[in-house]
């Protein structure tokens, strides 16, 4: 996410840019965007691998 927002600021990797865009809400080639986008993205991972680890531990017993 970093790495694409500073891509994408200089005009690098603009199609990868614009499907970041397209499925992250917060993402934008600024610096708050790429921070938003880096939280938003955190936070989803952390949620899903909560969710995973829960499922996981659930059918180990």
């Amino acid at each position: 996410m970093l790495l694409l927002g500073v891509f994408g600021a200089i005009g690098v990797y603009e199609g990868a840019v614009e499907a970041m865009e397209q499925w992250h809400l917060f993402f934008e080639p600024t610096v708050i965007g790429t921070v938003a986008g880096m939280v938003e993205a955190a936070v989803i991972s952390f949620v899903v691998m909560y969710a995973f680890a829960w499922l996981y531990n659930t059918f180990a017993r």
